[in-house]
Protein backbone atom coordinates (compact mmCIF):
# COMPACT_ATOMS: atom_id res chain seq x y z
CA UNK A 1 0.00 0.00 0.00
CA UNK A 2 2.90 2.38 0.68
CA UNK A 3 6.15 3.09 -1.16
CA UNK A 4 9.22 4.21 0.79
CA UNK A 5 10.00 7.10 -1.57
CA UNK A 6 6.47 8.53 -1.83
CA UNK A 7 5.65 11.84 -0.19
CA UNK A 8 2.95 11.38 2.45
CA UNK A 9 0.57 13.73 4.22
CA UNK A 10 -1.75 12.75 7.06
CA UNK A 11 -5.06 14.56 7.54
CA UNK A 12 -6.68 13.66 10.85
CA UNK A 13 -10.33 14.43 11.60
CA UNK A 14 -9.73 14.49 15.37
CA UNK A 15 -13.30 13.88 16.55
CA UNK A 16 -13.85 11.11 14.02
CA UNK A 17 -10.59 9.31 14.82
CA UNK A 18 -11.29 9.57 18.54
CA UNK A 19 -14.78 8.09 18.09
CA UNK A 20 -13.48 5.20 15.94
CA UNK A 21 -10.67 4.34 18.37
CA UNK A 22 -13.10 4.56 21.30
CA UNK A 23 -15.47 2.17 19.50
CA UNK A 24 -12.52 -0.25 19.19
CA UNK A 25 -11.66 0.36 22.87
CA UNK A 26 -8.18 1.80 22.54
CA UNK A 27 -6.57 5.23 22.68
CA UNK A 28 -4.37 6.51 19.86
CA UNK A 29 -0.75 7.21 20.75
CA UNK A 30 -0.05 10.05 18.33
CA UNK A 31 3.70 9.79 18.71
CA UNK A 32 3.51 6.16 17.54
CA UNK A 33 1.08 7.08 14.76
CA UNK A 34 3.44 9.73 13.38
CA UNK A 35 6.44 7.39 13.66
CA UNK A 36 4.58 4.58 11.88
CA UNK A 37 3.72 6.69 8.86
CA UNK A 38 7.17 8.32 8.78
CA UNK A 39 8.47 4.74 8.48
CA UNK A 40 6.09 3.99 5.59
CA UNK A 41 7.16 6.93 3.39
CA UNK A 42 8.48 10.48 3.37
CA UNK A 43 6.09 12.13 5.80
CA UNK A 44 5.81 15.79 4.84
CA UNK A 45 2.95 16.81 7.09
CA UNK A 46 0.64 15.44 9.77
CA UNK A 47 -2.35 17.74 10.31
CA UNK A 48 -4.89 17.41 13.11
CA UNK A 49 -8.30 19.13 12.94
CA UNK A 50 -10.60 19.76 15.88
CA UNK A 51 -13.09 22.26 17.22
CA UNK A 52 -12.63 23.46 20.81
CA UNK A 53 -15.12 25.04 23.18
CA UNK A 54 -13.42 28.35 23.93
CA UNK A 55 -15.74 29.56 26.69
CA UNK A 56 -15.03 26.65 29.06
CA UNK A 57 -12.38 27.12 31.75
CA UNK A 58 -10.81 23.79 30.88
CA UNK A 59 -11.07 21.85 27.66
CA UNK A 60 -9.92 18.21 27.80
CA UNK A 61 -8.66 18.69 24.25
CA UNK A 62 -6.28 21.53 25.12
CA UNK A 63 -3.45 19.33 26.54
CA UNK A 64 -3.66 17.01 23.51
CA UNK A 65 -3.64 19.90 21.05
CA UNK A 66 -0.68 21.51 22.83
CA UNK A 67 1.24 18.22 22.87
CA UNK A 68 0.55 17.59 19.18
CA UNK A 69 1.69 21.08 18.28
CA UNK A 70 5.00 20.63 20.12
CA UNK A 71 5.53 17.20 18.56
CA UNK A 72 5.45 17.86 14.85
CA UNK A 73 1.74 18.06 14.03
CA UNK A 74 0.10 20.99 12.25
CA UNK A 75 -2.94 21.90 14.32
CA UNK A 76 -6.08 23.46 12.90
CA UNK A 77 -8.73 24.46 15.42
CA UNK A 78 -11.73 26.69 15.52
CA UNK A 79 -14.20 27.56 18.25
CA UNK A 80 -17.05 25.12 18.65
CA UNK A 81 -20.54 26.57 18.83
CA UNK A 82 -22.75 25.64 21.76
CA UNK A 83 -26.54 25.62 21.41
CA UNK A 84 -29.71 24.19 22.94
CA UNK A 85 -31.63 21.74 20.71
CA UNK A 86 -35.42 21.44 20.40
CA UNK A 87 -35.58 19.06 23.35
CA UNK A 88 -33.69 21.52 25.55
CA UNK A 89 -30.42 19.54 25.54
CA UNK A 90 -27.05 21.25 25.36
CA UNK A 91 -25.29 20.48 22.07
CA UNK A 92 -21.92 21.40 20.65
CA UNK A 93 -21.25 21.89 16.94
CA UNK A 94 -17.82 22.31 15.43
CA UNK A 95 -17.32 20.91 11.96
CA UNK A 96 -13.80 21.04 10.51
CA UNK A 97 -14.58 19.43 7.13
CA UNK A 98 -14.08 22.56 5.01
CA UNK A 99 -10.71 23.40 6.58
CA UNK A 100 -9.47 19.84 6.10
CA UNK A 101 -10.65 19.74 2.46
CA UNK A 102 -9.04 23.06 1.55
CA UNK A 103 -5.71 22.07 3.13
CA UNK A 104 -5.71 18.63 1.47
CA UNK A 105 -6.42 20.11 -1.96
CA UNK A 106 -3.67 22.70 -1.49
CA UNK A 107 -1.23 19.93 -0.50
CA UNK A 108 -2.12 17.78 -3.53
CA UNK A 109 0.58 19.31 -5.74
CA UNK A 110 3.28 18.47 -3.17
CA UNK A 111 2.37 14.90 -2.15
CA UNK A 112 1.98 11.47 -3.73
CA UNK A 113 -0.23 9.89 -1.07
CA UNK A 114 -2.74 11.28 1.43
CA UNK A 115 -3.89 9.29 4.45
CA UNK A 116 -7.26 10.53 5.67
CA UNK A 117 -8.14 9.51 9.23
CA UNK A 118 -11.92 9.76 9.04
CA UNK A 119 -14.91 7.66 8.14
CA UNK A 120 -17.14 10.62 7.29
CA UNK A 121 -18.88 10.05 3.96
CA UNK A 122 -18.78 13.81 3.27
CA UNK A 123 -15.10 13.34 2.38
CA UNK A 124 -15.86 11.12 -0.62
CA UNK A 125 -15.82 14.14 -2.95
CA UNK A 126 -12.44 15.20 -1.49
CA UNK A 127 -10.97 11.76 -2.12
CA UNK A 128 -12.23 11.85 -5.71
CA UNK A 129 -10.79 15.36 -6.26
CA UNK A 130 -7.40 14.30 -4.88
CA UNK A 131 -7.37 11.23 -7.13
CA UNK A 132 -8.10 13.42 -10.19
CA UNK A 133 -4.93 15.33 -9.27
CA UNK A 134 -2.89 12.10 -9.29
CA UNK A 135 -2.76 11.62 -5.52
CA UNK A 136 -3.33 8.18 -4.01
CA UNK A 137 -5.67 8.25 -1.01
CA UNK A 138 -5.87 5.84 1.90
CA UNK A 139 -8.74 6.11 4.35
CA UNK A 140 -8.14 4.99 7.95
CA UNK A 141 -11.21 4.15 10.03
CA UNK A 142 -12.95 0.92 11.01
CA UNK A 143 -15.61 -1.48 9.81
CA UNK A 144 -15.09 -3.73 12.84
CA UNK A 145 -17.15 -1.68 15.28
CA UNK A 146 -20.90 -1.86 15.75
CA UNK A 147 -22.00 0.15 13.89
CA UNK A 148 -19.23 0.58 11.34
CA UNK A 149 -17.45 3.94 11.69
CA UNK A 150 -16.73 4.42 7.97
CA UNK A 151 -19.11 5.33 5.19
CA UNK A 152 -19.29 2.62 2.53
CA UNK A 153 -19.06 5.27 -0.23
CA UNK A 154 -15.88 6.73 1.26
CA UNK A 155 -14.28 3.31 1.68
CA UNK A 156 -15.08 2.33 -1.92
CA UNK A 157 -13.74 5.62 -3.32
CA UNK A 158 -10.38 5.33 -1.53
CA UNK A 159 -7.42 3.62 -3.18
CA UNK A 160 -6.73 1.79 0.08
CA UNK A 161 -8.68 1.23 3.26
CA UNK A 162 -6.78 0.84 6.54
CA UNK A 163 -8.79 -0.61 9.38
CA UNK A 164 -7.72 1.03 12.64
CA UNK A 165 -8.15 -2.34 14.33
CA UNK A 166 -5.19 -3.58 12.25
CA UNK A 167 -3.12 -0.65 13.57
CA UNK A 168 -4.10 -1.18 17.21
CA UNK A 169 -0.82 -2.89 18.18
CA UNK A 170 1.22 -0.28 16.30
CA UNK A 171 -0.42 3.03 17.27
CA UNK A 172 -2.63 2.13 20.21
CA UNK A 173 -2.56 2.02 23.94
CA UNK A 174 -5.31 0.83 26.29
CA UNK A 175 -8.06 3.36 27.11
CA UNK A 176 -7.28 5.67 30.04
CA UNK A 177 -9.63 3.85 32.49
CA UNK A 178 -7.87 0.54 31.82
CA UNK A 179 -4.43 2.18 32.24
CA UNK A 180 -5.47 3.70 35.58
CA UNK A 181 -6.86 0.36 36.71
CA UNK A 182 -3.62 -1.38 35.70
CA UNK A 183 -1.60 1.22 37.59
CA UNK A 184 -3.76 0.72 40.69
CA UNK A 185 -3.36 -3.06 40.40
CA UNK A 186 0.38 -2.58 39.97
CA UNK A 187 0.60 -0.48 43.14
CA UNK A 188 -1.45 -3.03 45.03
CA UNK A 189 0.84 -5.82 43.86
CA UNK A 190 3.90 -3.83 44.92
CA UNK A 191 2.46 -3.16 48.38
CA UNK A 192 1.46 -6.81 48.80
CA UNK A 193 4.93 -7.87 47.71
CA UNK A 194 6.55 -5.31 50.03
CA UNK A 195 4.46 -6.54 52.98
CA UNK A 196 5.24 -10.20 52.34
Amino acid sequence: MFYRDERLALFIDGANLHAAAKALQFDVDYKLLRAEFARRGKLLRASYYTAILENEEYSPLRPLVDWLQYNGFSIVTKPAREFIDREGRRRVKGNMDIELCVDALEAAQHVDHVVLFSGDGDFRALVEALQRRGVRVSVASTIRSQPSMVSDELRRQADNFIDLDDLRDVIGRPPRAAREEDATDGRRDVSVAAGA
